[in-house]
């Protein structure tokens, strides 16, 4: 019988201070950061949280001004994209908390723990841009979309059904595909929408919500790595699982997900003016080798090594302590980029 996980003691002061395992482990609970499992993990625990920012520090004012001149398309693309990230991110929330419940290492508590405070600024951040350029009724009909529109709930059933059998049989096996899943989320499944309203930005319209996106998916792609070395650890910690057969789970996880997103990104963007839906198809497939190499595994594509959607690179730009990001909203202080924070290619 698959033995059921039990949550995390609070505090128990026999145990030692470095965990003996991520998830099922013994460990105090005390957090002392120059003793644990994985010292590198220190680096990206800083990376992540130099990223702090908030919703209001946006300037709103001129997409206040441009959201109705934009096409009808533009327009209901820009709503239902919104109500796919608010759907994506709101049970992200939950899910790193979850995951932070049952994890023995407590320096996996503290990153879930950032995780999950910075997806619950990205579900602000949607409140925010929505309720700046359209009426109280059509921003809760964009945040409806995400539970009505058949599309979108093909495309999200396999996460929700992965996220709610965590809940209800948090098995390690269960944590893992939920780690899988988290890591689809955070390095592919949001990026037919980011690429969206980098699109508007790179014509000059809606630079506000677009700044907006560009920190959500500076976020995201430092709790996608993060999520890649947790994955890589627990399976090598839970040698069981580390077989042929879980493997090919994840690559059908792989092959599934980016049809799904394939077809969802042609469904919402199919009369967007400056999206070229056959790039945007292999931007997807490039997005999900390169998670895949992240976890240690071989691509499923071949020829996507390379992002082919060259003009999206401008839009996440890689910060210094003194640059001004690139809509110019206002002058931010970051972590310096180096070797230990340099961002991946989009």
């Amino acid at each position: 019988m698959t033995k059921i996980l039990q949550k995390a003691k609070t505090l128990e002061p026999k145990f030692p201070i470095k965990s003996t395992a991520l998830f099922g482990g013994e460990s105090s609970g005390i957090l002392n950061w120059n003793n644990i499992a994985y010292p590198h993990w220190y680096k990206m625990y800083k990376r992540l949280v130099g990223n702090y920012w908030q919703a209001d520090e946006i300037n709103m004012a001129s997409d206040v001004k441009q959201f109705p001149t934009l096409t009808d398309e533009e327009k209901d693309a820009y709503l239902k994209i919104i109500g796919l990230l608010s759907t994506l991110d709101a049970p992200q929330t939950r899910t790193a908390l979850l995951l932070s419940l049952y994890a023995t290492d407590p320096s996996v508590q503290s990153m879930m723990a950032v995780i999950a405070q910075q997806e619950a600024v990205h579900n602000e951040s949607y409140s925010y841009v929505l309720s700046s350029v359209v009426s109280l009724s059509e921003q809760n009909e964009s945040f409806e979309f995400g539970r009505k529109d058949p599309v979108l709930l093909k495309r999200n059933e396999a996460i929700m059904e992965q996220y709610n059998k965590f809940v209800d049989q948090p098995t390690i096996e269960n944590i893992v595909k939920t780690i899988v899943f988290s890591i689809l989320l955070e390095g592919m499944f949001f990026y037919s929408g980011f690429a969206f309203f980098y699109n508007l930005a790179r014509n000059n319209k809606m630079v506000g919500t677009s700044t907006m996106i560009s920190y959500i998916n500076r976020d995201e792609l430092e709790h996608g790595r993060f999520m890649t070395e947790l994955f890589r650890a627990t399976l090598a910690e839970n040698k069981e699982l580390n077989n042929e057969s879980f493997i090919n789970w994840v690559y059908d996880t792989f092959r599934q997900s980016v049809d799904l997103e394939i077809e969802w990104s042609n469904y919402v963007l199919k009369d967007v003016k400056g999206i070229d839906l056959t790039e945007m198809a292999g931007y997807v497939k490039y997005r999900a080798n390169k998670m895949l190499r992240m976890m240690g595994l071989s691509e499923l594509y071949e020829g996507y090594t390379e992002n082919p959607m060259k003009w999206i690179k401008a839009y996440v730009d890689n910060f210094d302590s003194t640059k001004t990001d690139f809509f110019e909203q206002k002058s931010r202080t970051y972590t310096k980029t180096s070797e230990l924070n340099g961002f991946d290619d989009l």
